[in-house]
């Protein structure tokens, strides 16, 4: 019993991880109809970036955090406005082809500047540093992690539904057209919303690297992200919230009881099972077009 508590501690520690970026891709996705598959490469590029501030011109972490956070809000204005928005005659199929190829582009970037050697980010927290709850341990980094993705959630969720932004950025995802006669400077919504969701990516990086940092450490959380979003709704934040915690549950239980080499593979095979029940997701509204 202890030890299936303890998995399902971590399963939902692992799965903070993949929330912070489910919400992320959520955002650019509610507001362009654009699956983001760059997400994870641009907090990769943003994680090393904060790196090489924290070990080679010696700032501390207290300095460094908010700059990387800056920094990624920029790097998703500059993507949005100097590559999606050049885009001639977009469409959705070509919008994801572009950021495909901005994944590959920052992923060779890091690699070459940075190298395939891993490296250990300086935290103020440590992985080895652990929580008792009962007879259950859990690192403080994945107390931090948990928390952090649970507050952004809620931000999100407050500032989607209340602020004046938030309604601009549903009304341009509902109809892009109407949204500019009536003012909405749909570009600019469409900036800052890459930059909103860049920032959220950034915060997923950031957590990660004290545990593992190497180009290729976001390539599995943004799947599971993804995987997440889609399982629980791509239009619906709580619901990509709870498809991530889902997956990182069900996975590290297949892994625990089944076998770990293939923990992996059962929470695509979840998604697929649920698609096929409910093809826009478990929260998300099912819109079925009449022709």
């Amino acid at each position: 019993m202890l030890e299936f508590i303890q998995t399902l501690v971590s399963g939902i520690a692992v799965g903070s991880s993949y929330a912070l970026m489910g919400l992320a891709m959520v955002l650019i996705y509610k507001t362009s109809e654009v699956v983001n598959f760059a997400q994870g490469e641009m907090a990769l590029l943003t994680s090393f970036l904060t790196y090489m501030v924290l070990e080679y011109h010696g700032f501390p972490f207290y300095a460094a955090f908010p700059l990387a956070l800056v920094f990624a809000a920029f790097l998703g204005f500059f993507l949005e406005f100097a590559v999606l928005r050049r885009a001639k005659e977009p469409n959705i199929l070509g919008m994801i082809i572009i950021t495909i190829g901005l994944e590959m582009i920052l992923m060779g970037l890091v690699s070459w500047k940075f190298g395939a050697d891993p490296k250990t980010m300086p935290f103020p927290l440590s992985p080895y540093d652990s929580v008792q709850l009962g007879s259950v341990f859990v690192s403080a980094l994945e107390v931090l992690n948990f928390g952090v993705a649970l507050a952004v959630m809620l931000i999100l969720f407050v500032f989607l539904r209340y602020s004046k932004l938030g309604v601009a950025m549903k009304a341009t995802q509902q109809n892009n057209m109407a949204a500019r006669l009536m003012g909405i400077r749909t570009n600019r919504i469409l900036m800052i919303t890459w930059g909103i969701s860049s920032v959220v990516g950034c915060l997923a990086g950031l957590l990660l690297s004290p545990m593992t940092m190497q180009p290729y450490m976001m390539w599995d959380p943004m799947l599971k992200g993804f995987a997440g979003a889609v399982m629980g709704g791509m239009t619906s934040l709580p619901g990509s919230v709870f498809g991530a915690y889902l997956i990182g549950i069900i996975e590290n239980l297949f892994g625990l009881y089944v076998s770990i080499e293939f923990k992996s593979v059962v929470a695509f095979a979840v998604i697929v099972l649920v698609l096929c029940i409910r093809p826009s997701g478990l929260f998300a509204r099912h819109y079925v077009k009449k022709v």
